[in-house]
């Protein structure tokens, strides 16, 4: 396919774009499709679904605590992240993180 853009008019010109737009978008779906029949056909090869791989399994580990509040030991941080309010709290009563261990 080729095209002779130098001699084409403006209204040609946007018309090729939005029909290689549209062709894009297909290919696109196209390919997004046949992904998921080969993730489905490898999913079925180890005896699930894709649903159950996908919604399946471990999330993010949030590790172990490390430190906890003295007031309420059920409250926990894992010095990852931001503070707990707690932890501010007793930082500007003078303890230490130490002081906060587990």
């Amino acid at each position: 396919m080729n095209y002779d853009l130098e001699n084409m008019t403006r209204d040609e010109l946007e018309a090729l774009i939005k029909d290689a737009q549209k062709a894009l978008k297909t290919v696109d779906a196209r390919r997004r499709s046949e992904a998921k029949r080969a993730a489905e056909q490898a999913a079925k090869e180890y005896g699930f679904s894709l649903d159950e791989i996908l919604t399946a399994g471990p999330k993010g580990s949030k590790g172990s605590p490390k430190y906890a509040n003295p007031q309420d030991p059920t409250q926990t941080w894992t010095g990852r992240g931001r503070k707990p309010n707690w932890v501010i709290e007793a930082l500007d009563e003078g303890k230490s993180l130490e002081q906060l261990a587990i």
